[in-house]
């Protein structure tokens, strides 16, 4: 529905190395692999799904998108006003008891800019959002993900996201997750819950799903690029944990945060395809 839309800014990127080591120290055999997408599947040149402050970079597109929308207000003024939208709806959350609370992107947009059509607003937000964090595939994704699916392995997802972020592996891959070999029922997006990660409640849904697949915690190896946001609350449910190490863009090892700092995944991947290496070294 939106692929056409987001090809129009479709601009390769290659990940930068880190001076990270890869390692494979897990406990039992791997049975289900979840993944966070932003800088583990998918290379973000914003590092993360949270929108880009860098205005001085993108400032001619966003100048020509805000005439396209006949938005007539400056990007200043737009970025004042899409945080302020943020943090109150956080606010407004948070009171409900929410401790990482997500919006609906689609939703802050229609506030910002009066939008009476949400289908507009969602044309909006995904043309913003490929223009101040774009993304691409990280290399070897398509072939790792076909091969997991035919070891027969669940994959499923756990990440911060928004409604178009489902449609990324559309446009890249030429398929929505649930057609990629991701099960239906371990795909867990920030939007769809109100909380974000590295809140333990989508971890926790998870843990429920898959007991009722009928595996333990351990069988499932949690894969994602930030010590805090990732690994962190794997570790608590009981995940096995690999940090992905393979963009210094994204990768965030967070030494200084005492939760994170004595933390030791089960595995280190510098690229995808170590993941495959996994399946025939359990």
């Amino acid at each position: 529905m939106f692929k056409k839309l987001m090809s129009a800014y479709i601009t390769p990127l290659s990940p930068v190395p880190t001076s990270v080591k890869p390692a494979l120290n897990l406990k039992i055999p791997v049975r289900a692999i979840l993944f966070d997408i932003y800088g583990t599947l998918f290379i973000s040149k914003a590092g993360d799904i949270s929108l880009s402050k860098k205005e001085s970079e993108i400032s001619s597109t966003l100048k020509t998108l805000l005439v396209k929308y006949a938005a007539n207000q400056s990007i200043k003024k737009l970025m004042h006003s899409f945080y302020l939208s943020i943090e109150n709806t956080h606010k407004h959350l948070k009171k409900t008891g929410i401790d990482f609370p997500e919006v609906h992107i689609d939703r802050t947009w229609m506030d910002v800019l009066n939008f009476k059509n949400i289908n507009i607003a969602r044309n909006f937000a995904i043309e913003y959002e490929m223009i101040v964090n774009p993304v691409y595939p990280m290399p070897g994704l398509n072939n790792v993900l076909k091969t997991i699916s035919d070891h027969h392995l669940y994959m499923g997802i756990i990440s911060n996201a928004q409604f178009f972020t489902p449609h990324l592996f559309d446009l890249f891959c030429g398929a929505m997750p649930e057609h990629l070999g991701f099960h239906p029922d371990l795909i867990f997006y920030s939007f769809q819950h109100h909380h974000a990660k590295p809140s333990l409640y989508m971890f926790n849904k998870a843990i429920e799903q898959i007991k009722k697949i009928g595996l333990t915690p351990q069988e499932v190896l949690y894969v994602g690029n930030d010590m805090l946001n990732d690994i962190y609350p794997a570790h608590l449910v009981g995940f096995q944990t690999g940090l992905f190490a393979g963009d210094a863009r994204s990768l965030r090892l967070r030494k200084n945060n005492p939760k994170c700092n004595a933390l030791i995944p089960d595995a280190v991947f510098t690229n995808l395809k170590q993941l495959l290496f996994m399946l025939t070294n359990p």
